[in-house]
């Protein structure tokens, strides 16, 4: 059985995420995502967070399953 996805806030990784935005980011703020990679610290995962609300929710994903995410985007299924 896999854990499921938690939610976070900003305040609640504060220290230990270092956010990046998507390279697909526009620029003009209104569809961004920012990811910050988990996996080497106890959260062992990937979160996932929107970056205009950036003290908002984050999600906390499992490294396998942002795997397979990207890897349908990139093959056209999402």
């Amino acid at each position: 059985m896999t854990a499921p996805t938690r939610t976070f806030t900003a305040p609640d990784l504060a220290g230990v995420a270092d956010w990046f935005k998507s390279s697909y980011s526009s620029g003009s703020g209104n569809n961004c995502l920012e990811v910050a990679d988990l996996t080497q610290t106890t959260y062992n995962g990937v979160a996932i967070r929107d970056s205009k609300t950036p003290q908002g929710p984050a999600l906390l994903i499992r490294p396998e399953r942002f795997n397979a995410f990207i890897a349908d985007v990139r093959n056209g299924r999402r």
